[in-house]
């Protein structure tokens, strides 16, 4: 009986210290979602396959990933992928 109690309280540790993680980052109305210009695990959150959300992605400059910045002015940053995207980049 112990050690079940031991096993689930571990179970429900691991999921808690995830769960943060994996959530998105609050709405910020004076930000715009720009997309492909994370470092990877540093998104806000994500839009497709190979993401969930804050902290997820895979790799630098995800496509599918988004990061918040300044109203105006994703467009204008630049990656060594690409410049950055109001809407998913596919094929990145």
């Amino acid at each position: 009986m112990k050690i079940s109690n031991f096993a689930l309280a571990g179970a429900v540790a691991a999921f808690a210290s995830t769960a943060g993680v994996a959530s998105p980052v609050k709405p910020q109305p004076n930000k715009d979602k720009c997309f492909g210009i994370s470092l990877a695990g540093r998104n806000d959150c994500a839009a497709g396959a190979g993401t969930t959300c804050a902290g997820t992605s895979k790799r630098d400059y995800q496509g599918n990933s988004w990061k918040y910045v300044a109203k105006g002015t994703c467009t204008a940053i630049n990656t060594p992928k690409g410049p950055g995207s109001l809407t998913q980049i596919k094929g990145r």
